[in-house]
């Protein structure tokens, strides 16, 4: 009779990977901040994503450094964020597209990928990005988000300032934010284009972005906090003389654009930049457009509704 062997098999313990989670770099306490530990060409696990949506709250402005991205994946992203608004290009009457319609082209390039001509009307026109502003502000349904995606970048200049609009009326004399309560804008794209002298605009191409109103302060659902809502596109206020209107909003961009509200963001190649253009306006830095290239894809996603609406207050005709 044999006695049994009993062979113990060594135990196989499997362990889930270590989840790291992402790194919030803050520039200052409550404005700006690289995020690292993510790799947005792969799908996001929800802690993440809800950890990136904390710090848009917060912050306005995220930079997520060295992101290897198609266009799908890009816009895959953006879509977390809101419903993906279309080129406004597609309302230019010279309108050629490099990339696709669900990007706006903030490059200095035509659709061979060359560096465009000096007197090109697509030049003249995205000069207006110098300018202080928010973008899509000039539609009725303004836009949410902005993600802007760096694929080649000049050696020099070339930057793009953020201005912290929430800071800015934070800062206000009480007197003057009774005085903005209500207050509306009408914003035009041909607005902040005729402030460069550029108004070689056809009938069907004003027809086609007709002007809308939007506040002047805005609050912003995710915290409650209250900011200015300017832009280069805003002209004039409803209720009010056009001059002194146009004046006031001339001098609340002066004061929202003190250095003490604004970012400076150097790209780096495969940098990729998200902001809050409810509560933020940029404008793009010079640089030598006529020798460098600088390829930059933007996608932008909506609002859930027209400003106006959002604050209840009913605009009427004028």
């Amino acid at each position: 009779m044999h006695s049994s062997i009993v062979i113990q098999l060594p135990q196989i313990i499997r362990r889930e990977a270590t989840t790291i989670a992402i790194t919030v770099c803050p520039v200052t306490p409550s404005f700006a901040a690289e995020i690292g530990d993510v790799d947005l060409s792969k799908p996001i696990e929800p802690s993440d994503l809800s950890a990136i949506k904390d710090a848009f709250a917060k912050y306005a402005v995220l930079i997520f450094p060295e992101q290897h991205l198609s266009s799908d994946q890009h816009l895959d992203f953006a879509r977390h964020f809101g419903p993906l608004e279309t080129t406004i290009a597609l309302f230019r009457k010279d309108a050629q597209l490099r990339v696709s319609p669900e990007f706006a082209d903030v490059s200095n390039l035509n659709p061979h990928n060359e560096v465009w001509d000096k007197e090109s009307r697509q030049r003249m026109f995205q000069l207006g990005n110098r300018l202080w502003h928010t973008d899509s502000s000039f539609k009725r349904l303004q836009a949410r988000a902005s993600l802007l995606y760096a694929r080649l970048i000049p050696p020099v200049g070339g930057h793009t300032e953020f201005a912290d609009e929430r800071a800015a009326y934070d800062s206000l004399p009480d007197a003057t934010k009774r005085r903005l309560t209500s207050l509306v804008a009408e914003h035009s794209i041909f607005n902040s284009r005729a402030r460069l002298g550029f108004t070689n605009f056809s009938e069907e191409e004003r027809q086609g972005m007709p002007p809308v109103p939007q506040v002047i302060v805005r609050t912003i659902p995710e915290s409650g906090r209250k900011s200015l809502y300017l832009a280069s596109h805003a002209g004039r206020i409803f209720g009010m003389p056009e001059q002194e209107g146009r004046a006031l909003i001339e001098e609340l961009v002066a004061y929202a654009t003190q250095r003490q509200f604004v970012y400076t963001h150097r790209w780096r190649v495969y940098d990729l930049a998200i902001w809050d253009n409810r509560c933020t306006m940029h404008r793009g830095t010079e640089f030598d457009d006529l020798r460098w290239k600088r390829d930059m894809q933007r996608a932008t996603v909506c609002d859930i509704a027209n400003s106006c609406e959002q604050e209840g207050i009913a605009v009427e005709a004028a």
